[in-house]
């Protein structure tokens, strides 16, 4: 159900203290609600919400031509309604972000050619890139930041263009841009890969405000889905061959050893966040930390297995200090050195693959999805699985998400680890 109505705005943040008022709203309810900011203000006691009007008896009131002012607000919703009257008759799904500029170009008088004309000149791609860019590097994201890049990137290359006005962007571009990708023999998923962050950008945008469509062009364009991915996982005997190599301690691939293990029996830790663990994230008996990737906050136990090899690590060692010697402090500045980190990671993990006789590339995404199949393969339930592993996404893992305690998850993570249990 759609709702349209006038509101006073009486959240702490809208607060007018100079002249003790709140903004006039249009509240705008299509399955998420949106607020449009008018040029009027009153108090709460000069407002009529019933009616959704100015009382003209009111003492903050008494300066203001409420006649005028309340003609004025009933025009505009009148205008919002129509707006969405109009969207309605184009008989396509929109949503509220949508339904929302397209008022905004109502209470604006501009016709859609006009507008039109008008957004040629509006933001480009590549300045709202820099924008965001520049965000996520401040939160210490940049992976994030890189994947606008490169979907920024594709797109750019192939319309052959150093940059363009984001409201010049068509479903045909979009079209385009797929079909290329396809027979450059592009995967699927590095295609959606570019597409979503592409998305992503002019949402943001969109919601900000800097950026108005008459037709945004994702709403008749559909991003392709991502597809699964080849096997990735080991086995769990695979697991313990490679916890059974023998390498001289101290030397470079005896440290990896000791990385992919320390994954595996954290509930496959991300390579990221095991190389900025502190002493200091080791406390009463468990290891806390946060996902770099979603910021969830994690507690692992540390299991016998752990604890055998973190006493090496933990020896001497000062509360500041990095667990590992492949320490990486989060971030943008180096951000090269984790890459470096992760690329020799890999190259070792590939030569303990030989040495272990698995058939199966070996990479440090390996150890996460190894803990998870044989999560599943145990039979613990998907939603312990999707804990554990910290997921915070919107997609179908999240639905499984039931905050379990830790009592829970180390009872998981102790059934995958426990060697007897094969």
């Amino acid at each position: 159900m759609t709702k349209i109505t006038l509101a006073l705005d009486t959240r702490k943040a809208s607060y007018l203290k100079t002249s003790d008022t709140y903004p006039i709203v249009l509240r705008v309810f299509h399955k998420k609600k949106r607020l449009i900011r008018l040029p009027y203000h009153t108090s709460k006691a000069g407002w009529q919400a019933s009616e959704g009007r100015l009382l003209k008896s009111a003492k903050s009131n008494r300066d203001q031509p409420c006649n005028k002012i309340n003609l004025q607000l009933h025009k505009k919703l009148h205008q919002a309604r129509e707006a969405f009257s109009e969207l309605l008759q184009e008989m396509r799904p929109f949503d509220v972000d949508e339904l929302v500029h397209y008022i905004n170009i109502k209470l604006s008088g501009a016709s859609k050619e006009l507008y039109e004309n008008m957004a040629k000149n509006s933001l480009s791609l590549k300045s709202w890139l820099a924008i965001q860019i520049k965000r996520k590097n401040e939160l210490n994201k940049p992976l994030s930041a890189r994947w606008y890049e490169e979907g920024v990137v594709a797109l750019l290359q192939f319309l052959q263009k150093e940059d363009i006005p984001m409201a010049q962007l068509k479903v045909s571009d979009l079209n385009g841009f797929l079909h290329h990708q396809q027979a450059k023999g592009n995967s699927q998923n590095t295609v959606s890969n570019y597409l979503r962050a592409v998305r992503a950008l002019y949402n943001s945008a969109m919601k900000e405000d800097r950026l108005f469509m008459v037709k945004y062009p994702f709403h008749h364009f559909k991003v392709p889905s991502t597809t699964r991915t080849r096997k990735r996982a080991i086995t769990k005997e695979e697991m313990l061959r490679l916890r059974d190599l023998k390498y001289d301690e101290g030397t470079a691939i005896w440290h990896a050893r000791n990385y992919a293990l320390i994954m595996f029996y954290c509930r496959g830790m991300n390579f990221m966040d095991l190389v900025q663990l502190k002493i200091s994230n080791l406390r009463s008996g468990r290891i806390y930390y946060g996902r770099s990737k979603t910021g969830s906050l994690l507690s692992v136990k540390i299991t016998t297995e752990l604890q055998v090899i973190l006493n090496y690590y933990t020896s001497g060692k000062v509360k500041d200090a990095y667990l590992f010697p492949a320490n990486y402090d989060g971030t943008t500045k180096h951000m090269e050195k984790y890459r470096t980190l992760r690329r020799r990671m890999n190259e070792r993990l590939a030569i303990m693959g030989k040495d272990a006789g698995i058939q199966e590339k070996l990479t440090t995404y390996t150890i996460r999805h190894t803990w998870a199949t044989t999560a599943k393969y145990l039979g613990i339930p998907i939603e312990v699985i999707s804990e554990s592993l910290g997921h915070h996404s919107l997609d179908t893992t999240e639905v499984y998400l039931k905050g379990f305690n830790d009592a829970v998850l180390d009872e998981a993570n102790e059934k995958i680890i426990r060697s007897d249990s094969t």
